[in-house]
């Protein structure tokens, strides 16, 4: 018997697995592969603890997600056996998707295909697999369980996924700013009215943890070097799959330079259960075993960018408040084509500009606090929280990035 097998978290200490069924899924090779894929990209270039996985991620949220039932069981909710298990796999499977280095190549790699989708297909084959025991935890990835609330808990303002994320990122990173008091969170949910909701004695810890996912976000998820990297190794794969698409054969595994060669649709993958299958094998050594390959490849920029980053020689980046005037982004590329002396042609690969965006709280998808007079309102709407207005305004930045040297 595999069940109730006890695995030792860092952040939280001993996890337990609660059925044969959930065993079975992290013993599935789809989901072993979240072992390969860092749950913070490339952020260990700033900070070089953060080299925990998706695997510890959805464990942790599978864990969160059953102290969140069993203490709303102990609130006097019903909620039956079958629920209980399918909660976990939904939040266990709800990042199964994600392909290499997490969000940075999502929209390089594959074309406009979102992880969520991915997610979904993952776990409508591995509900094939297990003889359609996943029906329940597939409606509630979905939102089309009649218990809505349950589907909050999955995806949603103030959902396990955020609960766990933020104190394990916090944990990995050491930036402590962005602890949330998540045991307390937990505590002061309830249900009303088939919605999720947080007693009033606890307006202060969402506060507090919409205080800490805006931190969070400016200090680790949206850090300068960070978006500086990500915008490189988008970079490289974009070339990469221009110089597989013209016929050029890259060195590299073979799932990667399946997906470099052609550039595939979500109907593909609702199509093909190879190709499904392809993706599933593809995770962060894929990529950096095709930059060690690539370092010595005889096109300029495959072999630049990726000899950069392995010596962490990084795009220098400005980020400010407002949009860059033409005539500086104009002066920004002459001079790097001045001072990396290329053609103009290879300047995509070498400069980026474009924005990013900080939304904490928004308010069209509502927090909701339960008063003690049994009154539902929006978190915003709380008459001493102003932190919390100002939250639901999008603070968007601007950013320009290009090569020091090569």
């Amino acid at each position: 018997m595999n069940s109730h097998k006890i695995l030792n978290d860092p952040v939280y200490g001993f996890i337990t697995i609660p059925s044969e069924l959930i065993f079975a899924i992290i013993d599935h090779p789809y989901f072993q592969r979240l072992r390969r894929i860092k749950q913070l990209g490339l952020t260990d270039f700033i900070y070089p603890g953060a080299l925990h996985t998706r695997f510890h991620h959805a464990l942790g949220a599978m864990h969160l997600m059953s102290i969140t039932l069993d203490n709303l069981r102990n609130k006097g909710h019903e909620i039956s056996n079958e629920e209980y298990e399918a909660s976990l796999i939904a939040i266990l499977l709800h990042d199964i998707g994600h392909g290499p280095f997490s969000h940075a190549l999502e929209f390089s790699l594959l074309k406009d295909i979102h992880h969520e989708k991915l997610s979904l297909l993952i776990i409508e084959a591995l509900n094939q697999e297990f003889n359609n025991k996943l029906e329940l935890a597939i409606k509630i990835f979905t939102g089309r369980y009649e218990r809505k609330f349950f589907h909050q808990l999955v995806s949603s303002q103030l959902d396990i996924d955020r609960l766990d994320y933020l104190q394990r990122d916090c944990f990995f990173t050491g930036v402590s700013e962005g602890t949330i008091g998540a045991d307390r969170i937990i505590k002061m949910m309830n249900i009303k009215d088939d919605a999720l909701v947080i007693e009033e004695k606890g307006i202060y810890s969402i506060e507090n943890f919409l205080s800490a996912r805006r931190l969070m976000y400016w200090q680790v998820y949206l850090h300068k070097t960070t978006v500086s990297a990500e915008k490189m190794l988008i970079n490289l794969i974009s070339r990469a799959k221009e110089v597989q698409q013209s016929g050029v054969n890259l060195n590299g595994t073979d799932e990667l330079i399946h997906l470099l060669k052609y550039d595939y649709t979500v109907e593909d993958f609702q199509n093909s259960r190879e190709l499904l299958n392809i993706f599933t094998q593809l995770d962060d050594f894929d990529i950096w075993g095709a930059v060690k390959l690539w370092k010595s490849n005889s096109d300029f920029v495959l072999k630049s960018i990726s000899n950069m980053f392995l010596t962490r020689n990084l795009f220098k980046i400005d980020l400010v408040s407002k949009p860059f005037e033409k005539a500086h982004l104009d002066e920004m590329k002459r001079k790097t084509i001045e001072r990396l002396n290329i053609p103009e042609e290879y300047l995509p690969y070498f400069f980026s500009f474009g924005s990013i965006s900080n939304n904490a709280y928004v308010a069209k998808d509502s927090i909701l606090i339960y008063t003690k007079k049994g009154e539902v309102i929006d978190v915003a709407q709380a008459a001493d929280l102003p932190n919390i207005k100002a939250m639901s305004k999008i603070v968007k930045k601007y950013y320009a990035c290009r090569a020091k040297k090569i």
